[in-house]
């Protein structure tokens, strides 16, 4: 991956994961109300992997928020 990539993944993993902190989820949790893979969360949240659209929104859904919500962060250099 580019940097700017790598950085857009990085700050997308950590929305993903202060939400569902904030929802009082565990990765285990989302996984299951998502019906994804418990590791792939993990991965997700670590920026190990880009995810599909539909994750995205099984994960959108799961963490009771939009789409739109998860990609509200600011760029960080």
């Amino acid at each position: 991956m580019k940097i700017d990539e790598e950085k857009f993944a990085e700050n997308f993993g950590k929305k993903i994961r202060e939400v569902r902190i904030k929802a009082k989820l565990s990765q285990e949790m989302l996984a299951n109300d998502a019906n994804i893979p418990i590791n792939q969360v993990g991965r997700i949240e670590r920026a190990e992997i880009n995810t599909s659209i539909n994750t995205i929104y099984k994960l959108a859904k799961a963490l009771g928020i939009d789409v739109k919500d998860l990609f509200d962060f600011e760029k960080k250099d």
